[in-house]
């Protein structure tokens, strides 16, 4: 595969409970185990991360599908659900959960349009055969 594009994160610190930046500046925050986990929280985390990667991502596939299928995109909208969990032999694992919101196109077109941005997103294709992701057209 021909790369296309590379960034570099860094983490430091205690990991959840540490700093994450990446090498050009443009992502520079504090990390924190969520109060849910029995952390302090007020900081991000590492699932509020990949979910707003998955959603922005995501959307973008959507779109690039639509657009060469004529669907109209407007007000269209992504919201991932990111979820941690905990397997009965110790490891952790993620399940995600895409609710697609289209508007501008009838049930069964979109249905068709997200389960096409399924198949292009970089996440999506990352993820597959490795964690649950369930889709939902709103």
């Amino acid at each position: 595969m021909p790369i296309l594009y590379t960034t570099t994160a860094i983490a430091t610190g205690d990991g959840r409970n540490g700093h994450v930046q990446t090498t050009d500046g443009l992502l520079d925050t504090d990390v924190r185990l969520p109060v849910e986990l029995g952390g302090a929280g007020g900081a991000t985390n590492p699932e509020q991360l990949f979910a707003a990667g998955y959603a922005a991502c995501f959307h973008s596939a959507l779109k690039l599908v639509a657009s060469a299928d004529g669907v109209d995109t407007t007000d269209s909208e992504v919201v991932a659900d990111v979820s941690l969990g905990a397997h009965e032999n110790g490891a952790f694992g993620l399940s995600v959960a895409l609710e697609v919101t289209l508007p501008g196109a009838e049930r069964e077109v979109a249905e068709k349009v997200v389960a096409r941005a399924h198949e292009v997103c970089p996440y999506s294709n990352a993820t597959r055969g490795n964690i649950e992701v369930v889709l939902t057209v709103a």
